[in-house]
């Protein structure tokens, strides 16, 4: 399907709406998938998630507990967006309508929105403070320069971003193609020289914040895992609908999305154990001298670049279900998700960049019960059969209206999700209670939301004949 634009616009193509597209319309194999969703994973992130492990276990601790809890992350994630996203040719914002009502879904949005407008201003920000190194290690500029240098930096980074995704999905598509190869290769050519050149201090080194328990630093570690990876459900709707199916694009989703975090999550892991700082920017010129940072920073340029614009497209995507928006340009929508991202990273670039942990906790808080949410209704209780008319219908007739568009089984699933985890773990301070030691936060949180949904759906919603379910 597709939107005419009023006044003699030209017509949208249907992967810049919101609109299900068509079995024709969905044309990414696995290959095509695994390639856009390789490149979204592989980002500046890795590192920070590698360092906050490596604050608490060894090299081989962490990377078992990082991949166990990258891949069930990636699985509830899966397991929530996949099934409906590739069934129906719809992205996440969609797909939650059912769950949360047809005004509901704005509380997804407003999820969605904040998660990646927050992970693209890191990465803008990153972006410029690599290219500012980058052209320091080379003496092209001063000191006295790094501040502009890094201003221009982000508007010429947003600018390349407006640029490509003019293009829609084709553009997303080419540009991880340009991208693939590179951050790929140079990647594991880090974590090949940073293991193998300080093998010895990245054996005996101690993490800095381990609390002398074991089990619960294991069990951390494996949260981080979990957390970092839900972040992914704001982006992978919009990615997968492009696949013709769920067979298609499950495994991609797995192993080009969850995969690489843990892989490339080692180099800052191993960084954070073997010299102190996870920026590969900073530790490779002292590893290998001028030409390797110039090599690092390079990467780090273009893994950050290739993560933003999947985001931007993703977040542009999610904006057409706001009414108003649908009705909007396709350059116009970009541009709502890339201003704020400019504001944060031109005007408050530090204070976002210094309270990065913050904006982790925020992932774990909510998107856990979330995924949970989804996977109960679609897959256990719906029989994985949505009303697509419903999906678009946001009059008060609508199987997905319930009351006054909001459904009371979401809301009390989000609740309860969110209660459990801030009673198990402080996202802040990571102060835990009994049993986090054992379980994680994030899953018991989930297992809370999906739980609550399911009983108050069973008990109220269904008897009530709101929703659209089967009786």
């Amino acid at each position: 399907m597709s939107d005419a634009t009023k006044g003699g616009q030209a017509m949208e193509n249907a992967d810049e709406t919101n609109w299900p597209l068509l079995k024709s319309e969905r044309s990414w194999g696995q290959l095509e998938l695994g390639v856009v969703l390789l490149v979204t994973a592989t980002a500046t992130w890795c590192y920070i998630i590698g360092e906050y492990v490596g604050y608490y276990l060894n090299l081989k601790q962490g990377f078992a507990t990082m991949t166990a809890g990258s891949m069930i992350g990636m699985l509830l994630v899966t397991l929530a967006v996949v099934p409906a996203a590739t069934r129906y040719g719809i992205d996440s914002i969609v797909a939650a309508r059912p769950q949360f009502g047809n005004r509901g879904w704005i509380i997804t949005v407003f999820l969605q929105y904040s998660s990646i407008i927050g992970w693209n201003s890191l990465l803008i920000i990153f972006f410029g403070k690599s290219v500012v190194q980058l052209l320091l290690v080379t003496g092209t500029i001063t000191e006295a320069s790094t501040a502009t240098v890094q201003v221009v930096s982000t508007l010429v980074a947003c600018a390349l971003i407006f640029g490509i995704l003019l293009k829609g999905k084709n553009g997303v598509a080419r540009a991880s193609n340009v991208f693939f190869f590179f951050v790929v290769g140079v990647g594991f050519w880090m974590v090949y020289m940073l293991l193998t050149r300080q093998s010895d201090t990245i054996a005996t080194a101690a993490p800095a914040y381990a609390s002398g328990d074991i089990q619960w630093d294991y069990v951390t570690g494996l949260e981080l895992g979990i957390v970092s990876l839900l972040s992914w459900w704001p982006y992978i709707g919009a990615m997968v609908r492009v696949a013709p199916d769920a067979h298609t694009a499950a495994k991609p989703a797995m192993l080009g999305m969850g995969l690489p975090v843990p892989l490339l999550s080692v180099i800052g892991l191993a960084a954070i154990l073997a010299l102190g700082i996870s920026d590969p920017a900073a530790w490779m010129v002292e590893l290998g001298g001028t030409f390797y940072g110039a090599i690092a920073l390079v990467f780090v340029i273009a893994a950050n670049l290739g993560t933003a614009i999947v985001g931007v497209y993703a977040t542009a995507v999610g904006l057409k279900s706001v009414p108003g928006v649908e009705r909007l340009s396709w350059p116009v929508t970009l541009l709502l998700g890339l201003v704020p991202v400019v504001a944060v990273s031109v005007i408050v670039p530090d204070l976002f960049f210094n309270n990065f942990g913050t904006f982790l906790a925020f992932i774990g808080v909510f998107f856990a019960p979330l995924c949970a949410i989804q996977i109960v209704d679609y897959l256990l209780i719906r029989g994985q059969r949505l009303s697509i008319r419903a999906l678009y219908d946001d009059t008060p007739d609508s199987h997905y209206a319930y009351w006054g568009g909001f459904n009371p089984a979401a809301l009390a699933g989000m609740a309860a999700g969110f209660a459990v985890y801030l009673y198990l773990l402080n996202p802040l301070t990571y102060v835990s209670r009994y049993p986090y030691e054992f379980t994680t936060a994030a899953l018991p949180s989930a297992f809370a939301g999906g739980l609550v949904y399911w009983l108050v759906t069973m008990l109220v919603i269904r008897p009530a004949g709101k929703g659209g379910y089967r009786r």
